[in-house]
């Protein structure tokens, strides 16, 4: 097969799909509602505003919990050891170069920048409904956690930190989209179809 034809599998499950899609959106949702109440602080929609993005935070939640699930019992690209390559990640470090060879199914670079970014987002979840529960009493903490005040101030520096890690991540993955798809990668569209292509002579690294 050459360079310019390259070779198709189907890597990406519906569900792993399903779950990108709806915790992107729901990230999107946090950002532009916490953004909203802030300009719009003590005017008539504050509220509303803040019951969308606790409204969104429950389908993180969701989302992520279903995500960390999946990674144990679901197909193998969605499997967490397919975002686990240290041997690579060592390699990379002490060679400072990317690897060169391409892989059927998560990037092996990338995957460590995923793995950091569910990471972000368990602990904006964790924050958020902590915050959720001792400013707004309501959640599934609120019985717990609904008059303990204190709590803004303990959670709410964390969860500020999570945000701002969040937006870099995004960052990151969007141009590192915009990189690929300048080179002839087609990248972006392996969460839509599930397919990535891969040259016949790039060989699969193991690790």
């Amino acid at each position: 097969m050459s360079q310019s034809n390259p070779q198709a599998r189907r890597v990406y499950d519906p569900l792993l799909r399903l779950l990108h899609a709806t915790i992107g959106v729901a990230i999107i949702a946090l950002i532009v509602t916490s953004q909203l109440a802030d300009w719009f602080e003590h005017g008539p929609y504050e509220k509303a505003l803040w019951n969308l993005h606790i409204l969104s935070g429950y389908v993180l939640s969701a989302g992520l919990l279903t995500r960390i699930l999946w990674g144990l019992v679901g197909p193998a690209s969605a499997r967490w050891r397919d975002l686990w390559h240290p041997t690579v990640w060592k390699s990379s470090l002490r060679n400072l170069r990317l690897p060169d060879a391409r892989r059927f199914g998560h990037d092996a670079i990338a995957s460590l920048a995923y793995l950091f970014a569910y990471g972000v987002m368990a602990l904006m979840v964790a924050t958020g409904l902590g915050l959720a529960a001792s400013e707004f009493q309501t959640g599934p903490l609120a019985g717990w956690l609904g008059n303990a005040s204190w709590l803004e101030d303990v959670l709410g520096e964390p969860h500020e930190a999570g945000f701002v890690l969040m937006l870099g991540f995004i960052g990151l993955h969007m141009a590192a989209l915009v990189f690929h798809q300048l080179r002839g990668e087609r990248v972006a569209q392996s969460m839509l179809t599930g397919k990535q292509y891969r040259h016949a002579e790039s060989g699969v690294p193991h690790d």
